[in-house]
């Protein structure tokens, strides 16, 4: 499946090969110099954006690099892989992995090269049991990204000040509640109070 960093990394690569920066490539197109820069990847609700085919065929042009090369540099990109912390889903509810906020912190943890994300605080969870099947098996491997916005729909990861961690879906977050849908039919969805949560952090990619 092509995402859009697969993208944006091919066009940041582009660039370099023409010794430019993204905006001297977006200049050097014809189009407004801020359209290749990070702040016009994601909407302002925090929805990645994909680059329009026509900003990327006039980069193509302005370069003089042959479609089959940038689709090249896609490939090469998506094969490139990020080392990231691993960790069993049962130790995630015990002390001493996460900070306060829900970035990983402490020994113990694993190292996995998986697809590039973009949140250098970004980890992975290794799937234990079939508590979340359909959605998730047993092996399973997600990668979760403290930083990057959450929106209703979105799989999430959540600990509770219990220390009970779960992969819900979000389904309506307000000022007192937390609602959250179960991926697997046969478990119960919470509803739980801001206070009952110590952090949530949204699922950007599962091993499927």
């Amino acid at each position: 499946m092509l995402t859009h960093h697969q993208i944006w990394t091919a066009l940041d690569r582009l660039a370099e090969r023409a010794g430019l920066s993204p905006s001297g490539l977006a200049k050097r197109s014809g189009l407004d110099p801020t359209t290749f820069n990070k702040s016009k990847r994601v909407t302002t609700d925090g929805r990645e954006r994909w680059p329009s085919t026509e900003s990327v065929a006039k980069a193509l042009a302005a370069t003089n690099t042959a479609i089959d090369t940038f689709v090249q540099l896609i490939e090469e990109t998506a094969r490139a892989a990020q080392a990231v912390p691993l960790l069993g889903f049962a130790e995630a509810g015990s002390g001493g992995y996460f900070d306060d906020g829900g970035f990983p912190v402490g020994k113990g943890w694993d190292e996995v090269g998986l697809p590039n994300v973009n949140d250098e605080h970004a980890y992975a969870l290794e799937i234990s049991g079939d508590s979340m099947k359909p959605a998730y098996r047993d092996g399973d491997v997600i990668i979760v990204s403290p930083g990057t916005p959450i929106r209703r729909g979105d799989r999430v990861v959540v600990k509770t000040k219990d220390g009970e961690v779960m992969v819900k879906e979000l389904k309506r977050r307000t000022a007192k509640t937390l609602e959250l849908q179960s991926l697997n039919p046969a478990h119960p969805d919470r509803t739980l109070t801001p206070g009952d949560v110590e952090w949530i952090a949204r699922i950007v990619w599962a091993s499927q």
